[in-house]
């Protein structure tokens, strides 16, 4: 037997026990003829102590093991004189009698303490190192337990978990497929999937009234810290439903998983519609655990003489709290943040709104104290605060001010990761034009339903002002789910991709099984996926980036840096696939 116990489990109920444990050699420390070894493994550590003094040879021995050796060791649970109160078996120690080496180790790249030295590309070249990590090892843990309490949940509530192909047709919506040659059929190639989209709204029309799957799906796109080319969904659907059924279910689901996991109880979630969010947080994720709304003020700024501001398409600001007192040099640190290529506005007007009353501007040359006071009653703000101007084009000044409305946020500390504030945003636009393309996109999806009341949207050609019965679920600025209502007739479907400008050859090609299957007695549906990276992130630590809980995951040009991939094949494979490369 090579362990009795875990090496996170032995407390003083086990003293005087004879145990036998093993893993991996944490820390080695000598002491007056004695060698203290820290032995890990998943479950915790427990200290093992080597007595020379009483066996000279097993205290050699002992001093002589490195870092990561593996090792099983027996010996006598006693009390631990110096308790450690930060384990679970800091009260105990082991005597060892007899150890055995099971396996030598190099001396790691990086230290695999919880604040490791090593940099991100090292530590997902030597991932198998950086998961016996603590945080890393939790996280995982941790993401396993929320998976485990969305199952609880949707098997409660009468959802089938069923399997779909990973090996499917390419669709011409979304991101860029990832494409699978066919061997068999050469000069034919499989997609693998974006999501499970087409086959869960056939499982409606098939009967499965209630279905779900936790899935890999797979996207090439370009990666940021919340992205990865193949991710997990949590990916569901209903039928004989509306919005609000959907809504009320899945606000369900993230409250058990709140509570299994974390144990926090969470209260009913408020809804907020996109244009609501784009008005006052700049996009479509607003992070709601502060103010700082942005505020429209065009109307009170024009007409002065100030070119910057009378030929501004929009001017916006927000209003920071008790930072009026901002020196020369943080107004100018802000001024540079918003002149950032990513944010793209060409400067930033600020009002100090002075806590005696008085406003002083970087713009009095043009706005006497009369003027700024319009503007602070248009931003609502207060004295004491510093209030920070925006002006372009609209959707530049938007942005912006979205972005410097986090950062102030950052700054102040107002972003607090023990507080979590969700909300649904729904009522988004159904179509988003490409004017380049002279085209409409699908904001979601083709397969989305839109309002009723703006049906006749279509007929005017004011195609941008359809909603969809779309929602997202967001907690602290983080998306962490999304769905919609779906069309469920052939009719509407069709109306959907004529809007989108797809070919009757096209439909034919690409979706002719689904259009076919709505004819057989589609019932109405709909649905949501959560991705359960971002997910688990958001639950477990309240974290974007969600590398950190992802056992494998690709860096930030879409390889996997321990096994080198993607990378080349041979020529063998690629005849037998049919395919040609031509090096250049």
């Amino acid at each position: 037997m090579l362990r009795t116990h875990t090496c996170g489990e032995l407390t003083l109920k086990n003293a005087g026990q004879e145990v036998t444990l093993s893993g991996w050699v944490h820390k080695n420390r000598e002491m007056g003829g004695l060698t203290f070894v820290d032995l890990r493994d998943r479950y915790g550590i427990t200290q093992l102590v080597f007595d020379a003094n009483k066996d000279k040879e097993l205290g050699e021995k002992a001093a002589k093991l490195g870092r990561e050796f593996v090792i099983k060791a027996s010996g006598k649970v006693v009390e631990r004189s110096s308790k450690n109160a930060k384990i679970t078996t800091g009260e105990i120690e082991i005597i060892v009698t007899s150890f055995e080496i099971l396996n030598a180790s190099k001396t790691p790249p990086f230290t695999l303490d919880e604040n490791t030295d090593g940099g991100e590309e090292l530590r997902m070249k030597y991932r198998y190192l950086d998961l016996r990590r603590e945080p890393i090892k939790n996280n995982l843990l941790n993401r396993h337990k929320v998976a485990k309490a969305v199952r609880e949940y949707l098997d409660s509530k009468g959802f089938a978990d069923i399997e779909t192909p990973f090996l499917i047709k390419s669709t011409p919506e979304g991101a860029r497929d990832f494409i699978v040659p066919s061997r068999v059929n050469q000069g034919e190639f499989y997609a693998l999937p974006q999501s499970p989209q087409t086959f869960k709204q056939i499982l409606m029309v098939a009967g499965f009234d209630r279905y779900y799957q936790i899935v890999r799906c797979f996207r090439d796109e370009d990666l940021r810290a919340d992205r990865q080319p193949e991710f997990t969904q949590i990916d569901c659907e209903m039928a004989f439903v509306e919005q609000e059924d959907i809504l009320q279910m899945f606000e369900g689901m993230v409250k058990h998983v709140f509570k299994s996991v974390r144990n926090i109880e969470m209260g009913n979630f408020p809804r907020m519609t996109y244009a609501d969010a784009m008005k006052y947080y700049g996009n479509d994720k607003p992070d709601t655990r502060f103010g700082m709304l942005i505020h429209d003020i065009t109307s009170a700024v024009k007409g002065k003489g100030f070119k910057v501001l009378d030929d501004a398409e929009t001017v916006g600001c927000i209003s920071v709290p008790n930072a009026s007192e901002y020196s020369r040099s943080q107004t100018d640190e802000l001024i540079e943040f918003v002149k950032r290529p990513q944010i793209g506005a060409k400067g930033l007007i600020y009002v100090k709104y002075g806590a005696d009353g008085s406003l002083k501007s970087s713009v009095d040359k043009f706005y006497t104290p009369e003027d700024l006071k319009k503007w602070a009653d248009a931003a609502e703000a207060k004295p004491g605060d510093l209030i920070l101007v925006v002006s372009g084009p609209a959707a530049i000044t938007r942005r912006a001010l979205c972005e410097l409305r986090l950062e102030m946020g950052t700054r102040l500390g107002l972003r607090s990761k023990s507080v979590y504030n969700p909300l649904w945003v729904i009522d988004f636009p159904l179509l988003e034009e490409d004017k380049e393309a002279g085209r409409w996109n699908a904001c979601h999806h083709p397969f989305t339903s839109w309002k009723k009341e703006d049906e006749h949207f279509f007929e005017t050609g004011e195609l941008g002002k359809i909603r969809a019965n779309a929602y997202d679920l967001v907690i602290n600025g983080v998306e962490v789910g999304g769905g919609s209502i779906r069309i469920h007739d052939r009719k509407n479907q069709e109306k959907m991709f004529n809007t989108l400008g797809l070919s009757k050859e096209e439909v034919e090609l690409k979706f002719a099984f689904i259009l076919n299957a709505f004819e057989y007695g589609a019932p109405p549906h709909g649905g949501l996926a959560f991705g359960l990276d971002r997910f688990a992130s958001m639950t477990i630590a309240n974290e974007e980036n969600i590398r950190e809980f992802i056992a494998f995951p690709k860096n930030n040009a879409g390889r996997d840096m321990m096994m080198d991939s993607p990378s080349t094949i041979d020529a063998a494979q690629l005849k037998e696939l049919g395919i040609k490369i031509e090096v250049k």
